[in-house]
């Protein structure tokens, strides 16, 4: 007497092959795809938009503005190149720092001081 799982294999491998066969594979992707969409919407989407608010208030830099880079520095826009690619900061009363445009990751709102909070 044949188990019942010998049975199946058996039977499955006399069946003839399926004729839609392609949408069965689609079905199998479609665990993939669904992560792949998920991972768009829910990382790359709200982090896009954060890249694109960052760019546009960076283009609106002016002197006088108070800014820190990438590396934790603070200072006062004193400068900026004719090409917009360097700005000089004034760190302290006798100190200034040239840096790249780039590495300037935002404006400082110093909550001490009101009147070199960021623009709005």
């Amino acid at each position: 007497m044949m188990s019942w799982l010998g049975m199946m294999v058996i039977l499955a491998a006399d069946a003839p092959p399926a004729a839609d066969q392609g949408f069965s594979q689609m079905l199998q992707m479609a665990p993939f795809i669904l992560i792949a969409v998920m991972f768009f919407v829910v990382v790359w989407l709200p982090n896009s938009k954060d890249q694109k608010k960052k760019r546009a208030q960076l283009a609106q830099m002016k002197k006088n503005d108070r800014v820190y880079t990438s590396s934790g520095i603070i200072g006062t826009i004193s400068n900026i190149s004719a090409d917009g690619k360097e700005v000089t900061l004034k760190v302290d009363d006798n100190a200034k720092i040239r840096v790249f445009r780039r590495a300037i990751e935002g404006f400082y709102a110093d909550s001490t001081n009101p009147e070199t909070s960021p623009p709005a």
